[in-house]
């Protein structure tokens, strides 16, 4: 298996360095001291395309690869983990949903402005008495016509004070058995 970098990979792995020795690490221990979320930064990781990275070029993405995506966390992460940690939750958790199970109408209303940092990506998992154990989640979600109705709690909502939108987690089929997580 060869693991060198295409030019490519190497070209962006410099450039997201660059921009976070610039960027971010000359704020990260402020940002922290202050514990507040550098809503300013939000436009400059945006200008990058790291706010779209996983997000095709048909809703305003980079239409990155996953070494790309894993290459911006890390470069990131070098120099402020919870800067990090923004990048990776937005284009995993967040817009990752969207990618992968949303429907047409949903790509197209949340995935641009995700990309274009207008709006960042919060998810909601944990619960009080089941904490992350998806297997054990209680929130619920049934369909009324062409709505949903959750009915449950959530708390450590991961970007919840910042996010323009709430990807929730709820079981949709309260009858099924739960399975355990391995």
């Amino acid at each position: 298996m060869d693991f060198t970098f295409s030019e490519h990979h190497s070209l962006l792995r410099q450039s997201v360095r660059e921009f976070a020795k610039a960027h971010i690490q000359p704020h990260a221990r402020a940002w922290d001291e202050e514990e507040r979320f550098p809503k300013e930064l939000v436009p400059k990781l945006a200008e990058l395309g790291l706010l779209g990275i996983r997000i095709p070029e048909e809703y305003g993405g980079s239409g990155m690869d996953t070494t790309s995506y894993a290459i911006c966390v890390e470069e990131i992460a070098r120099v402020d983990g919870s800067a990090a940690l923004t990048v990776a939750s937005h284009n995993g958790l967040g817009t990752g949903h969207i990618l992968s199970f949303g429907n047409e109408a949903q790509k197209k209303k949340y995935l641009p402005k995700a990309a274009k940092g207008e709006w960042l990506a919060a998810w909601a998992l944990t619960e009080p008495g089941s904490g992350s154990d998806s297997a054990s989640m209680k929130t619920t979600a049934r369909r009324d016509g062409d709505a949903w109705i959750l009915n449950g709690s959530k708390m450590f909502i991961t970007q919840g004070t910042v996010g323009g939108f709430c990807v929730v987690l709820a079981r949709t089929n309260v009858d099924a058995p739960k399975q355990k997580n391995i």
